[in-house]
């Protein structure tokens, strides 16, 4: 994998729009596929580590899923579900974590200026710095990812390992993957993997499969192979993610309607001031001759 420059397509609460046009620069993907995973949870350990994620308590509950859920302290979990299909109990891992989506929902909802930005490469990433901890992201994401930090008061989620693939290396969890689940490098050879992959399980007898890649959000920088691809809800996965109507609502009509309501205002008060001057308060021009005399 070669170097990724850092230069940002979009950035949240842009004034003149969020996108810069720059799509010169390949987006890259990570491949899932669930069909091969053994929740062996090298990936989340790698994770950890890399990212110097502090280790969180846990609590058995009659599962081998290390979480409940997602954390600000923990950005890459392993679901564990177990299904009965066709008669029998079947395990179903998949690698939950941030979509980095061709759309971001996180980013369209973010009020903070510059906070979430999706850099050219397509990876979507919390800016530490600008970040106000409002949780607006969470919100706005149809995969429920971001987290807020009670320590930081900010919000968090999994970068891909931007530090990594900016320098031309692969995110720290797919180097860890022990199975081959995991693959990392452009979309557009992910998804070929991907398909090729289905291929497989299709003749493999499993005549559901497909490729998760949902258009809802314009695509995701995570595409995953579902042996059960009919029953995404069974890996914890939206059949239709898409960007909450309230946050297009905001972002696309409210949002300019205030900036247009802002810009009014103050033309409107310029326009007074050049066609009847300053205000004067009554009384003001002979106040000196209403002076008591010595």
């Amino acid at each position: 994998m070669s170097a990724q420059s850092l230069e940002i397509r979009r950035s949240s609460a842009s004034v003149w729009g969020s996108s810069s046009g720059m799509r010169s620069v390949p987006t890259v993907a990570k491949y899932i596929d669930t069909s091969t995973c053994i929740g062996c949870k090298a990936c989340e350990v790698a994770c950890q580590e890399w990212n110097d994620l502090p280790p969180l308590s846990t609590q058995q509950v009659g599962t081998y899923q290390t979480m409940p859920t997602l954390d600000a302290g923990f950005w890459n979990l392993i679901r564990f579900d177990e299904r009965e299909v066709e008669g029998g109990l079947m395990w179903l891992m998949r690698k939950d974590q941030c979509m980095h989506c061709a759309e971001p929902g996180c980013l369209e909802a973010c009020p903070a200026p510059g906070a979430i930005v999706q850099y050219a490469n397509g990876i979507v990433d919390v800016n530490q710095d600008n970040c106000i901890g409002c949780g607006y992201c969470e919100t706005g994401c149809p995969f429920d990812v971001p987290r807020f930090s009670a320590k930081t008061r900010k919000m968090a989620k999994c970068t891909l390992c931007v530090d990594r693939v900016s320098v031309g290396l692969e995110p720290a969890c797919i180097k860890a993957c022990p199975t081959g689940c995991l693959h990392f490098g452009s979309k557009e050879d992910m998804v070929g993997l991907g398909s090729l992959r289905v291929d497989q399980l299709k003749k493999g007898g499993f005549t559901t499969a497909a490729l998760y890649d949902p258009q809802g959000v314009g695509g995701t920088g995570v595409v995953t192979v579902l042996a059960y691809a009919d029953h995404p809800e069974w890996y914890g996965l939206s059949r239709d993610p898409h960007v909450p109507l309230g946050v297009k609502f905001w972002k696309s009509i409210v949002r300019p309607l205030g900036l247009f309501a802002i810009a009014g205002a103050f033309i409107a008060a310029v326009g007074h001031y050049f066609n009847f001057g300053a205000k004067q308060v009554q009384g003001s021009a002979d106040s000196d001759t209403n002076l008591p005399q010595a």
